[in-house]
């Protein structure tokens, strides 16, 4: 597998314009609170399960991407998460952009697809697969 990714585009009707690396942090840290107390309430560590990653920033990628590192490296290997944008019909786009290194496991890719969803739903946003399948998650005019 070679690296793959997909993205998070922010268009009209999104929550934001655009999206710093501590706001896309600050997702992943509500999405673990969210799914620990699930845990809580049915009587199991649901968390370890629904997010078997430790957060790990690099200075080489600091302000710009981090790496979800995968507790149990057999079943979960990485996850990079990153922030851009880039120039589209004389306007500036703004992503949230979630990649595969060849490394990644089918796991990943799973994980990696229900990461892309939390955050496309939660922003409003545009999700590019990595499958290129297209999905649109902002409210759309009657």
């Amino acid at each position: 597998m070679k690296l793959q990714s997909a993205y998070i585009y922010f268009v009209e009707g999104s929550t934001a314009t655009h999206a710093d690396i501590e706001d896309v942090k600050a997702k992943f840290t509500r999405y673990i609170e969210m799914t620990k107390k699930t845990g809580e309430q049915l009587g199991w560590s649901y968390a370890e399960s629904a997010f078997p990653y430790v957060l790990e920033e690099r200075p080489e990628g600091k302000g710009s991407w981090f790496l979800l590192k995968g507790i149990d490296p057999t079943v979960y290997k990485m996850i990079v998460i990153g922030v851009g944008s880039k120039e589209e019909d004389g306007k500036e786009k703004h992503y949230v952009q979630v990649s595969l290194p060849e490394s990644s496991t089918n796991g990943d890719k799973g994980k990696a697809n229900e990461f892309c969803r939390y955050l496309a739903r939660d922003y409003k946003a545009e999700l590019h697969l990595f499958n290129n399948r297209v999905q649109y998650f902002q409210p759309r005019k009657p």
